[in-house]
């Protein structure tokens, strides 16, 4: 059976990380915490877990940080995990199991990245990262911000999930640190380029952004993944400031990297529903409702798109073409994945009056994507 090292850089995370790391302590064989300037009480919940509490300098660069933390581990194995992550006990148990079957020779297992959730405790925000590495390989974390950790060999896919339990986040902490970068005269990256864009959107500076992810695509150079999310933040940005059909350009432009993905299928049915398209809104929503997100896909993924979302806005579009019956199939559908939505049940009640009598339609209850 492989041993485990746990790694974690931490500052100031006292609301999360006792939480965190009751999670994990019966599957990991060490604990190393290394932290980078905590003034709270992050160093003594630590010691109540470990005694291999770290102190590392701040530089403006959290590959430096996580890379001092890999080489303090002495298992076989590496698992890194943020303060705010969990895992829960079903996790737990594969993650027991894991240990126990995983070959030696592998270098890399990679484990499902659960970001957000919707109120009804449905997924809706996740993706693929390798999270346990083996020591002796030697990878490397890349990148002061938005690191990434450069594996290769013989990788696997495990049905682990990890989940993201963010209470606190800073807005502009990054952003500062790609500033400094710029005002140091320091050349960016394709990878910086697409980060600094999505700092830019999050802070709402959408000018700039559309900037940076125009420079970061016609660079040619960086992950898919990320190319396919930069068309994504790029119509955000157009829609923000109302340039619709730029936002429809955005959108499109994401094929040239892959085949059509559910949200983008989906946005470009609210782009011919906002303007009463109903028949290229319906095409687009069904072409959402049949394509397949492969498992291996590492970018990210909301299922949302993929079910629920457009089952509903088809009801939209077949309540105004006044076809009640597929209206009412298609809220059905979505009413499986949200029993509880006060909005799908209030349609449903509506929708069997409408099969048998001839009232005015739903017109614009609906919001979109």
């Amino acid at each position: 059976m492989i041993t485990v090292s746990l790694c974690l850089i931490v500052k100031n995370e006292e609301s999360t990380l006792q939480r965190c790391l009751n999670s994990i302590k019966e599957i990991v064989d060490e604990i190393v915490i290394v932290d980078t300037g905590s003034t709270d009480k992050t160093i003594e919940i630590a010691a109540q877990f470990t005694n291999k509490v770290l102190e590392f300098p701040w530089e403006d660069d959290f590959s430096k940080a996580r890379n001092f933390s890999f080489q303090q581990a002495t298992k076989d194995y590496i698992l890194w995990l943020d303060a705010d992550d969990v895992l829960n006990e079903k996790d737990v148990e594969k993650f027991l199991e894991l240990k126990k079957t995983l070959s030696s020779q592998v270098d890399a297992v990679a484990m499902d990245y659960y970001l957000d959730f919707d109120e009804y405790g449905n997924v809706a925000g996740k993706i693929k990262k390798y999270r346990l590495v083996r020591r002796m390989a030697g990878f490397k974390w890349i990148g002061a911000v938005h690191e990434y950790l450069d594996v290769e060999g013989k990788v696997e896919s495990s049905n682990i999930s990890i989940i993201h339990k963010s209470e606190r986040h800073s807005k502009d902490r990054n952003l500062r640190i790609y500033k400094n970068k710029l005002a140091r005269g320091e050349a960016f990256e394709a990878r910086d380029l697409y980060y600094f864009a999505n700092e830019l959107k999050e802070n709402g500076t959408y000018d700039k952004a559309i900037f940076y992810y125009n420079k970061f695509l016609n660079t040619e150079e960086g992950w898919i993944e990320d190319k396919i999310s930069a068309c994504s933040k790029l119509a955000d940005c157009y829609f923000e400031k109302g340039e619709h059909e730029k936002e429809y350009i955005a959108i499109l432009t994401s094929f040239i990297y892959d085949i059509p993905r559910p949200e983008f299928c989906c946005r470009l049915g609210y782009y011919f529903l906002e303007r009463n398209e109903l028949r290229n809104a319906i095409y687009w929503y069904y072409v959402a409702i049949q394509l397949e997100i492969s498992t291996e896909c590492s970018g990210f993924v909301n299922p949302a798109f993929s079910t629920w979302l457009p089952h509903l806005q088809l009801c939209v579009c077949y309540d105004r073409l006044q076809q009640y019956d597929l209206a009412y199939q298609h809220n059905e559908s979505a009413r499986k994945f949200r029993p509880e939505d006060p909005q799908i049940l209030h349609n449903k009640q509506y929708l069997e009056v409408m099969k048998n009598r001839n009232l005015p339609s739903l017109g614009e209850t609906y919001v979109g994507i």
